[in-house]
């Protein structure tokens, strides 16, 4: 079964049709198991970008937006790893550019931003000229938040005026708060993933010095890392380069 099959059938039980009034209300009592198997299946995905496109759909059905999207703050300029419809990259992408919206400073100030409607409020006129010329009204970015600080922002947009309510809010910090963990667990698996690896590589490139040139492995490891310093290459990169063309950088 597939992400987005997984995520359908979760928020399924989330959402009920009124009789009454024919439209859908939140199953308040279904939300402790349905968050539970989210964070399951959370926790199972391989990698960030699964991760947060396994948010983004849930997001998509469990509350009543039209696009999701997540942010990742980085050391440089934030990425965004996922999205439910190319709308949502481009809001995102000219707010990290532009750096103006609610985005910027969820992200900075760790808070919830909802935006009501985007013809009304003047907090960010050119962001809401952006955001309104692609057809969004709503907006709701929730941070995505650790005890070591902000990973990124939760997404949420509508077509409709006012489209979000407590019962929306609330979804959305339950959903945000299960992703912050599971993508700050998910990135750090990939940075130790990716130390385990950089270790092979420049264990294999010291053996191939250790033969050619007849040193020892504390010189071998000398001889690449000087490399590394005078061509300003990490020093994974250099041992990659030395095993693929047995030759180091110039």
């Amino acid at each position: 079964m597939e992400i987005g099959d997984r995520t359908d059938e979760a928020a399924a039980t989330v959402l009920d049709l009124d009789p009454a009034t024919s439209a859908l209300v939140v199953d308040t009592d279904g939300l402790a198991d349905v968050f539970a198997r989210l964070a399951v299946e959370l926790h199972e995905s391989d990698g960030v970008e699964e991760t947060v496109q396994a948010v983004v759909e849930f997001a998509l059905q469990a509350v009543s937006c039209s696009y999701a999207g997540v942010a990742l703050a980085t050391r440089g300029r934030p990425e965004v790893p996922a999205v439910t419809d190319p709308v949502v990259g481009e809001i995102l992408q000219w707010q990290m550019v532009s750096r103006e919206g609610p985005l910027v400073e969820s992200m900075s100030e760790h808070r919830t931003l909802l935006i009501r409607d985007t013809v009304t409020d003047g907090r960010w006129p050119d962001w809401a000229a952006k955001v309104l010329s692609l057809g969004v009204r709503t907006v709701l970015d929730v941070p995505l938040a650790t005890s070591g600080g902000t990973v990124g922002v939760l997404g949420l947009y509508s077509a409709a005026p006012d489209a979000f309510d407590d019962d929306d809010e609330a979804v959305a910090q339950i959903l945000a708060r299960h992703a912050s963990v599971a993508v700050a667990s998910a990135r750090r698996e990939e940075s130790l993933g990716q130390a385990v690896d950089a270790r092979k590589l420049v264990g294999q490139a010291m053996g191939i010095l250790m033969e050619r040139y007849n040193v020892d492995g504390d010189r071998a490891f000398a001889i690449l890392k000087r490399y590394s310093q005078d061509t300003n290459t990490k020093l994974r990169d250099v041992a990659q380069q030395l095993i693929d063309t047995r030759k180091l950088p110039k």
